[in-house]
């Protein structure tokens, strides 16, 4: 298992435009994809063809500590939608992502944000 220390941003829906005028949404999305690819280059990380992975995104700071505490850890159901999660590392990770043929990938509520990728000997897929 490899933990990178960054907060998981969706993939957004790009236009010609961002070339020139940067949406905040954007401008996020580049800053997460430099920060992995920096944590995997420290960390000389390749991702594999097939993976598990879990994305902890981080509870709202408007939260109250009683329900901060009830749901970490918990299925994270609401946006960011998983697929956009996932092309966003996978698009940050390879250049060419035709290799990947298998994932495994889910979403959970936690203190920071996380995202735990596992090989398949490390991982029992029943466990997701």
């Amino acid at each position: 298992m490899i933990t990178f220390h960054v907060s998981p941003v969706p993939k957004p829906r790009q236009s010609r435009s961002d070339k020139w005028r940067v949406r905040p949404e954007v401008l996020r999305y580049r800053v997460f994809c430099d920060t992995l690819r920096l944590q995997a280059h420290t960390q000389k990380f390749q991702l594999p063809d097939s993976f598990a992975v879990e994305f902890i995104l981080p509870m709202p700071k408007s939260w109250s500590l009683k329900k901060k505490k009830a749901m970490n850890g918990k299925p994270h159901r609401q946006t960011a939608d998983i697929d956009n999660l996932l092309k966003a590392l996978i698009d940050a990770l390879l250049s060419e992502d035709k290799q990947v043929w298998d994932v495994h990938a889910s979403k959970r509520w936690g203190e920071t944000g996380l995202i735990r990728i596992y090989s398949p000997t490390e991982f029992d897929w029943a466990d997701l």
